[in-house]
């Protein structure tokens, strides 16, 4: 059924029947044909990028899928975008794996299915064999803006130190388009992406001041607030205690794929400080709430208050990989708790205290156990509210009435510290 979101027209999905593989993109081409470009299916297919036309209003295809390029001879071949510029077609695609040695390349032919003409300046973007700021750069995609200027919108990540981790995930970045005078195009600058580029006629505007406190008074989270998988209905609430986020704890842990009480919003700076105010007060054995740093079931710290054989402390835990670890604990009566975390380039520095007392310290965690060289996966480190009892529904909800999330600016690197060597022997 067709209605309204926002002023945009929305439907159900159109499913495409009989496509497989990955990173479908579509070209609308003048005369109306619709081109499903893509990656070879998971049963065997040659590597390379397919394509096939489309019926968009069945989501059947309407010819076989046809291999139209194999790439330069990086590996996996993905992320295809076909575009129709003057009477080229231009083919750019992903090479070399989302790692270091990440590429874009592209391609061309006067036919949507080619034969298509290999750029002879291959890569057009790659910062590998660099040691620029951002890495891993790729996935690309080309755009025109109002006053001709052409731009390209790719995936980075941003690497603490030479260590080659990285625990950020996978980031937009923004770079300049030129082309040369054979037509081809090269992105950023001469195939390099850097921190800062020129933006050229772009109405960047005034940067907004983002926010520091949620302070859970609206009826509706902001959108940078995420579940972990789709919450159970009544784990969590903005109006069971107004002016408060409330978690009722679920027979799910932090440790188990279905989806736990928990509400959390991605790191996006190396450095920052994130303090929460937590009013809990378990009453059965296991319970337990607090703050988590969080990149998947099998890697995670967290600094919670928890009842443990009748008694109501703080503890801090770490798991890594099949390592669980409670590296510090102390008995805690008061209802209240305000916990902090403080991030830099390779700590995690965990706080708790009284509302309106100094925080005191309470243990640290590793920044290297959680990146994704660590633990897998693409994306990066969540910080999140959370709540369980520990293998049974909670009795006693979790109310957070705040939580802060202040970005710092980055620091040098300590390399003495990288290296594990104290500076005063």
């Amino acid at each position: 059924m067709d209605g309204t979101t926002g002023g945009a027209m929305v439907s159900d999905p159109v499913y495409l029947e009989g496509w497989g593989g990955v990173d479908p993109s579509l070209l609308f081409d003048e005369d109306g044909t619709v081109y499903v470009t893509g990656t070879a299916n998971f049963n065997g297919e040659h590597a390379g990028i397919y394509q096939a036309e489309l019926d968009m209003e069945t989501g059947k295809l309407l010819t076989k899928r046809k291999l139209i390029w194999e790439g330069t001879g990086g590996s996996h071949p993905e992320g295809p975008h076909l575009y129709q510029i003057n009477e080229w077609y231009y083919l750019m695609v992903a090479e070399g794996g989302t790692e270091y040695g990440h590429m874009e390349t592209i391609a061309r032919s006067l036919h949507p299915y080619g034969p298509y003409e290999c750029n002879p300046n291959n890569p057009i973007l790659s910062n590998r064999s660099t040691s620029k700021p951002i890495q891993a750069t790729g996935h690309a995609d080309l755009v025109q803006a109002a006053d001709g200027s052409w731009w390209s919108v790719f995936l980075g990540i941003r690497p603490v130190g030479n260590a080659k981790r990285h625990h950020l995930g996978r980031e937009t970045n923004l770079a300049p388009v030129c082309w040369t005078d054979a037509g081809w195009p090269i992105i950023g600058n001469n195939g390099i992406a850097e921190i800062e580029h020129d933006a050229g006629g772009l109405p960047l505007g005034e940067p907004e001041e983002p926010e520091s406190r949620e302070d859970f008074n609206a009826y509706m989270l902001s959108p940078e607030w995420n579940f972990y998988r789709n919450p159970v209905p009544g784990s969590w609430s903005l109006t069971d205690r107004p002016g408060w986020l409330t978690l009722n704890g679920q027979a799910t842990t932090l440790n188990d794929k279905e989806s736990p009480a928990f509400i959390g919003r991605r790191q996006q700076h190396k450095n920052c400080e994130i303090s929460v105010l937590l009013s809990f007060r378990p009453l059965s054995e296991g319970e337990e709430a607090g703050l988590t740093i969080f990149m998947n079931e099998k890697f995670h710290y967290e600094i919670a208050k928890i009842m443990d054989k009748g008694l109501t402390k703080l503890i801090l835990r770490k798991r890594i990989g099949g390592m669980i670890s409670t590296v510090a604990e102390i008995e805690y009566d008061e209802e209240t708790v305000v916990f902090g975390v403080s991030a830099d380039e390779l700590w995690y520095t965990f706080t708790y205290s009284n509302p309106g007392s100094e925080p005191k310290p309470f243990g640290q965690g590793e920044v290297a156990f959680l990146t994704k060289e660590i633990t897998g996966g693409f994306t990066g480190v969540y910080v999140a509210m959370y709540a369980t009892g520990n293998g049974k529904d909670a009795q006693s909800p979790a109310y957070f009435d705040y939580f802060d999330y202040v970005p710092l600016e980055d620091k040098p690197l300590d390399m003495f510290a990288v290296m594990g060597i104290s500076r005063n022997k």
